[in-house]
């Protein structure tokens, strides 16, 4: 681990996994309020498919049970109830949302958890759930790998469309998915993958850009590294993800100079990077960027280039700045 910032308080990272959920735990901001007969958001955005056509996709986010894992980065939790929903909620959540949704061909249905995770999504609801999706072309959940098992090729069974699952692979390293407090290793991924592809199921793997432990002149490295691990395993997406703070553990961990958010310069080159791989789609992840930018000058141009190149898969030549050096 690297010395603490001077001045900084130091708080260790704990050694012992057993001891990490509750460090990561009692380091937290206080939780939004939300419901569980509302989903607590829901938006269409533009999403390149498998054919290079850009498609409307509705996202829902359901209101629901925390997630039982306690990764360190994860700031996911702020949104989501202490015990389980009751029957019938999400496929109301869903019912509710779609009334007043754009039309769209594909639906993401993320819970901040895992859709297979039992005491989530109760089995028992997934009829009706895959009923109300019946016009969707495309489904898409997000799962934890070490619970891809048998429901994923229930519930797929029971779709009209196509299941996709998006699973955090994080980073190709196993001693910094431990820290991370992930509670799986590449193996599982590689698992897990390996299942969804024998089911016929499709996957989108989450790769983070300098996530805590990795020092900012390996961030890109490390993502690319990731990127192609998922590729080979037969992702067909790779979603990056900057790896934001504020969830309280990171806090303290920037203040022992064990974690730091990414530049928007890091951002930019580990997306060109991964989509010069030309293995699969590479989609950027744009909520709340402007935090990685320390010039308001060409953000702006950054931004819509970095939105482009995710809508077209063309990477695209990077916007100078006089003023903070930025492409030169």
């Amino acid at each position: 681990m690297h010395l603490p910032t001077p001045g900084a308080t130091p708080d260790p990272y704990p050694e012992s996994s057993s001891e990490r959920d509750a460090w990561i735990v009692g380091r937290r901001p206080q939780r939004n309020v939300v419901t569980s007969d509302r989903a607590y958001s829901a938006f269409v955005e533009g999403e390149v498919d498998e054919k290079g056509v850009l498609r409307n996709v509705a996202t829902v986010l359901l209101s629901n049970r925390e997630c039982p894992y306690r990764c360190l980065m994860c700031d996911l939790w702020k949104n989501t109830l202490e015990q389980s929903v009751p029957p019938g909620a999400i496929r109301a959540q869903i019912d509710a949302m779609l009334a007043i949704a754009p039309a769209a061909p594909v639906i993401k249905l993320y819970n901040a958890g895992s859709f297979f995770d039992t005491k989530a999504i109760p089995p028992g609801d997934f009829e009706a759930i895959a009923e109300r999706l019946s016009s969707f072309e495309r489904v898409i959940v997000e799962c934890h790998p070490a619970l891809v098992g048998p429901s994923v090729e229930r519930f797929a069974g029971l779709l009209t469309g196509k299941l996709e699952v998006a699973m955090g692979l994080e980073v190709a390293d196993d001693r910094i998915l431990d820290l991370l407090n992930k509670r799986m290793t590449l193996a599982t991924y590689a698992d897990a993958a390996a299942r969804l592809t024998s089911m016929g199921v499709d996957h989108r793997a989450f790769v983070l850009v300098q996530p805590p432990f990795v020092p900012a002149h390996d961030a890109v490295r490390s993502a690319i590294a990731t990127t192609e691990y998922a590729f080979a395993h037969g992702a067909t997406t790779v979603s990056l993800i900057p790896v934001r703070g504020g969830n309280g553990a990171l806090d303290a961990l920037t203040a022992s100079g064990d974690f730091a958010e990414p530049s928007l310069a890091t951002f930019e080159d580990a997306h060109d990077a991964a989509m010069a791989l030309g293995a699969g789609r590479v989609l950027a992840d744009w909520w709340d960027l402007k935090r990685f930018s320390s010039c308001d000058a060409c953000f702006e141009d950054r931004d819509s280039r970095i939105r482009e190149v995710n809508f077209t898969q063309r990477t695209l030549p990077r916007v100078t700045c006089a003023q903070c050096g930025a492409g030169s």
